[in-house]
C-alpha cells in the first residue's frame, strides 16, 4: 500500500515591505512521505517570499521532475518564473533559465557544492539566478512547532467535524442517527 501525503494548513500574514506586498495567505501544503519537514518549510517560505499574482505550487507535486515546485504564470499560462527548492542540478537550472524569464532557488543546503558545480557547467543567464539560503537552524526551530500546531489543529478539526455532523451542520452522514423532527417523523410512520 502506498503512503499518502500529509496535509498541512498554514495561515501566513505576509508583510513584505520591500515589495509592498501585504496578504493573508491560507496555504494548504501536501507533504509527500519522502519530503522532509525542512524541505516543506523551505517550499512555504519560497512561496511567501515570491508571492505575486499567478503564483502556484506544482500540480504534480514533488513526483514530477519536469516541473518546478513553484511557478508564476501570467493569465495566458505563459511561464514567468521558475522557483526551485533544495539543491537542483546545474542541468535543471539551465533548463529552468531557458523556460522562464526569472529563476529563483531557495535552499537550506550549503552553497559550496552548488557553486562548484555551477562553475563547471554552462547555465543560460546564470547571472540572473536568484539564490536564497535559509539557515538550517531557523528551519529546525520551526519544524517541531509546525508539527505540534498541525497535530493540535488536526485534532480540533476532527472534533469540529464530529460536532457539526451531530448538529446537522456538516452534511449528512448516513451512519449518523436521525435528528430532531426527522427522528419524530420516523416514530410517527
Amino acid at each position: 500500500m502506498a503512503l499518502t501525503a500529509t496535509m498541512y494548513h498554514l495561515e501566513v500574514a505576509l508583510s513584505d515591505v520591500d515589495r509592498g506586498v501585504y496578504e493573508a495567505l491560507d496555504l494548504r501544503l501536501a507533504r509527500h512521505p519522502s519530503e522532509s519537514m525542512r524541505y516543506m518549510l523551505t517550499r512555504m517560505f519560497a512561496y511567501c517570499l515570491s508571492y505575486e499574482d499567478g503564483i502556484s505550487f506544482s500540480k504534480g507535486g514533488l513526483s514530477n521532475a519536469e516541473e518546478a515546485p513553484i511557478t508564476v504564470r501570467d493569465p495566458t499560462g505563459l511561464l514567468l518564473a521558475w522557483i526551485d527548492i533544495g539543491a537542483p542540478s546545474a542541468e535543471r537550472l539551465h533548463k529552468a533559465s531557458k523556460a522562464a524569464d526569472r529563476v529563483a532557488l531557495f535552499t537550506a543546503a550549503e552553497l559550496g557544492p552548488l557553486e562548484r558545480e555551477l562553475r563547471t557547467r554552462t547555465i543560460h543567464r546564470m547571472g540572473d539566478l536568484a539564490v536564497w539560503r535559509l539557515e538550517p537552524g531557523f528551519l529546525e526551530t520551526l519544524e517541531p512547532k509546525v508539527a505540534q500546531h498541525e497535530a493540535r489543529a488536526g485534532a480540533h478539526r476532527g472534533a469540529a467535524l464530529r460536532d457539526a455532523r451531530r448538529q446537522g451542520d456538516g452534511g449528512d452522514d448516513p451512519r449518523d442517527p436521525p435528528r430532531g423532527s426527522e427522528r419524530d417523523r420516523l416514530k410517527g410512520a
